[in-house]
This record gives structure tokens, sequence and C-alpha cells, in this order.
């Protein structure tokens, strides 16, 4: 049986159009489209507009292409977007032939960080304006990637220490062999260079603590400042970030992102409000798992007019074989307690700090000579409860969740697959940048290409590519009135200067 013959003769001249090697459903076409289609200079990329005189830059329209068609084909750093200019055919069709340097990708990147999140915002107001987000209910979860910092450059406390002691274990170790009076020369130097390396080892860690000290912070990460230790899965842990998404339930299109801690104990409020006041509604709905389930945030999210959905905690009273607090009764009108005794808790009404959260203290004398006191408590100065000040808004929250279970599990639908896609498919398990706006840069780049991939599924390609082509053409119209004002401006002043 005969193989395929060759079609295609590689020592012949022929003559094609780029246009027709690229397919008309390429994704490269979308891409194109969507970039033409955005209002570039208003979002403040550099180089939208530039001076005539000098080498001419590259348009940022040109790189931004190539940045949204190389991260949804995992090619992300500099020199693998700049090889794909070199011989990727759909690159050379988006492109039109051109082939920025590197350093030239690179840069792009690093100096429109704050235009990439603006970019993404637009796409999202546009995303609401054409029905596909609803900003009725969000849904918050986050992921974990990997930073430019090893875990060898990142410490805290406990590390230090830890390296202090090996280094003062080994120059006792030095020290005591120095002191046998029949070491020979050449071994004693050997022992006072060791001894010195051991010092400088010591000085640096010395400093490092001192630098952790001001800092205030609970590590230190020597490389990239802003990067954390933080659990990946199942208690492994590397130095990354812990990137907070927001998910509108319709269509499970992305809608802001943040990174702050490296947990979501204080990242619910602050992501609610960014939502909120970017999709301009007046209520919102919110659907968390249980790390984001403090009484102070969802406190500052009833207070902005957002109801959250968020999984209850256990109560973190131990089950000691006492009456546990579900056995207390609280009533909100007298602020009291009433223990199974039927004795009441009173408070003096001051509040104390404990750790991240403010708590008020309840107690009775009754409990001197309680007949069930050894039911109750073994504390000597009898049982005494701590009542957060937004355990309130915590009980409010658990009634909803436990009323709406289906409601409820709308959440890992929404949010769990968007992870998958992103790191699974496209290898975004780690960032390129170092700092927080520039990861971030990164991250909006990510979602917005999600966003683009999600709704072409949606709407399909006839009816995206209709709705962008009637974006272009009307920025094409903008930008026309735009130079014929400018026009107009230079003949008024050019007949003035005559006159």
């Amino acid at each position: 049986m005969h193989h395929l013959e060759t079609e295609i003769d590689r020592g012949q001249i022929s003559m094609i159009a780029l246009e027709e090697m690229v397919h008309s459903d390429s994704y490269a076409r979308l891409v194109d489209l969507f970039v033409d289609a955005l209002p570039l200079n208003k979002l403040g990329f550099t180089h939208a507009q530039h001076e005539s005189q000098g080498r001419p830059p590259y348009h940022p329209g040109v790189l931004l292409k190539l940045y949204m068609y190389g991260y949804r084909h995992g090619l992300r750093s500099s020199n693998k977007l700049h090889q794909a200019c070199l011989v990727n055919v759909e690159v050379w069709w988006l492109l039109k032939g051109l082939k920025p340097s590197p350093r030239t990708i690179l840069y792009f990147r690093k100096n429109n960080k704050a235009a990439f999140k603006k970019a993404f915002q637009h796409f999202v107001l546009l995303l609401k304006e054409w029905k596909l987000i609803e900003g009725e209910t969000l849904a918050i979860d986050s992921f974990k990637i990997r930073a430019q910092n090893s875990l060898k450059n990142n410490f805290n406390q406990k590390k230090i220490d830890r390296h202090l002691g090996y280094i003062n274990g080994k120059l006792n170790e030095y020290h005591q062999q120095l002191d046998r009076a029949d070491q020979p020369d050449a071994k004693q130097q050997e022992l006072e260079a060791k001894i010195a390396h051991q010092q400088a080892k010591k000085q640096q860690y010395k400093e490092l603590e001192q630098e952790l000290n001001n800092s205030g912070q609970s590590q230190l990460s020597t490389v990239d400042p802003d990067a954390r230790g933080v659990i990946l899965h199942r208690n492994i842990v590397n130095v990354g970030y812990n990137i907070q998404a927001g998910s509108d339930a319709k269509y499970k299109l992305f809608t802001n992102a943040q990174t702050g801690n490296v947990n979501d104990t204080h990242a619910l409020a602050d992501m609610a409000w960014e939502a909120k006041e970017l999709l301009q509604v007046d209520k919102m709905k919110t659907l968390t798992d249980k790390g984001y389930t403090t009484g102070a945030e969802i406190a500052r999210c009833s207070a902005k007019g957002i109801t959250t959905y968020s999984s209850p905690k256990e109560h973190a009273s131990k089950n000691n074989g006492l009456y546990p607090m579900q056995d207390f009764t609280y009533k909100t009108k007298e602020d009291t307690y009433t223990c199974p005794a039927q004795a009441i808790l009173h408070t003096n009404g001051s509040i104390y700090q404990k750790g991240n959260h403010r708590v008020k203290h309840y107690k009775t004398k009754a409990c001197k000579g309680c007949a069930v006191r050894h039911l109750c408590t073994t504390n000597k100065n009898g049982r005494f409860i701590e009542r957060g000040i937004h355990q309130e808004e915590l009980e409010n929250n658990a009634k909803r969740v436990n009323e709406n279970p289906d409601y409820y599990r709308l959440r890992q639908q929404v949010t769990e697959h968007q992870f998958g896609t992103l790191k699974r498919q496209w290898g975004f398990t780690y960032t390129l940048m170092r700092g927080k706006e520039n990861v971030l840069s990164e991250v909006y780049l990510c979602f917005s290409v999600y966003n683009l991939i999600r709704t072409l599924n949606i709407l399909g390609p006839k009816v995206l590519l209709a709705k962008l082509k009637s974006l272009v053409n009307y920025l094409n119209r903008q930008i026309e009135r735009f130079l014929a004002i400018i026009c107009s401006l230079r003949n008024q002043i050019s007949r003035t200067n005559f006159l």
C-alpha cells in the first residue's frame, strides 16, 4: 500500500495570501475584531497616540492581539510569543507580518497593568449591555498560583530561628575544635574560615529578622515582596498569590478579581463591593464557601445592600460533655443569655478585642450555687460566654443558607469549572510577574480571554462577530469625527494666524 504523496514541493515558489491560510472560524479572527473594537486610547494603553517625530512604536492593539492569542494557547513568556511571530501563520496574519522583539513584548505587559484592568472592566460592562451578565447573583471563590519567588527565599520568624539555631550549633562545634591544643595550623585556618562563613550567614539572617520585624508582617519574601506562602493543595506550601475571582451566575462569566491575603477571611466585602459598583446594580446576592464566613465581612456587605449566602461554620465550642452553646438561649431585646438552669447571663456592655474579632462577655453570679454547675463548666469563676458583635449577621446568613440549599449549591456550578480551564488547559498555575498589580494584569488578561471564548460559545460565531463588527464601525466613525474636529480647529488657528 502506498503512502500519501506530498502536495507541495519545498523548493517550488508559490503565491498565496495570508488571508487564505487562516480558517474563517479561527480564534485569531475573533481576537482581531475584539481588540479593534476596544477604545485603546480611552483605556490608557501606552502609545495609542504618539508624537510624529522619532522611531514609530508598535500600536498597542498589535501587542494586545499577540497576548490574547498567546494566553489562549499557553504562550505566555515574551520569548515564546516572539517565536510565535516567526513561525505561526495565524500570528503572521494577526500582526500583519510584524515581529516585535521579546523586550518590546515584555515591556508592553509591564507598562500597561492598569490598562489591562480597564480593558477587562470595559468588556464586562459590554457583556452586561448584551444581557450576558445580570449582576443579581455573584459567586466568589479563590485559586492559588505560584509566584516568581522560591520557598527558600521566603522567611518567617520560625524559619529564621531554625537557621540561627543551626548556625549557632555549628559555631559552637568549630570553637570547641579550635580550643583543642593539638590542632595543626592548617586545620586552625580551615576552622577560622568556616567560622567566618557562618558568622556572615548569621548576620544575613539577623538582617532578615530585623526587616521582618520592621515590616509588621508574619512572613517576608526577598525576590517578590508581595508574594506569600500559600497552601496550594494537600498541605503543600508554595510561595504565591491567592487570586479572588467573582463570577456572574447567569452564564458563569468573570466580573472582577483581586489578590490580597493568603486566605479568604477578609476578602468577601471588598470583592462584592467592587462588583456591585462596576455593574451598577442596587442589590446583589453572593455565594461563597465557609472560608469567607466572617461576621464583620457579612455585616459590611449588609450595609451596602449585598445579601450573603456563605456556608455556615460550626460553633467553636468544644464537645467536652458539658452543656453546648446551643442550649443557651439568646434574647436580642434584653441582650442576655438564658442557661439550661434558667439563670440569666448579663454583659457589662464593653467590647473586647480577641484576635481579629470584637466580642462581648456574658456571665452570671448564679453559677456559684448552681446545682448543675458540674454539667455546665469547669471554670472556677463560672460559665463564661463570648459573643461576637456581628453574631446576629452570622445567624441570619446561616438561616438563609439552610432555608435555600438548592440556591446555595449553585456556587460550585458557577465558579469551579473556570479554574480548571485556566489551570489545566491554559497552564495558569504560576505567574510570570512580580508585585500584586503586575500579577493582577496577568489575571485580567486571562479572564478577558476566558470571557471572550465563553461569549463565543454562548452567542455563536455569527452573532458575536456581528456585534464586534458593529462596535468597530462605531469606533471608526467616532475616530473620524474626532479627526474632523481636530482638522477644523487647526484650519481655524491657521486662518487666525494669517489674519
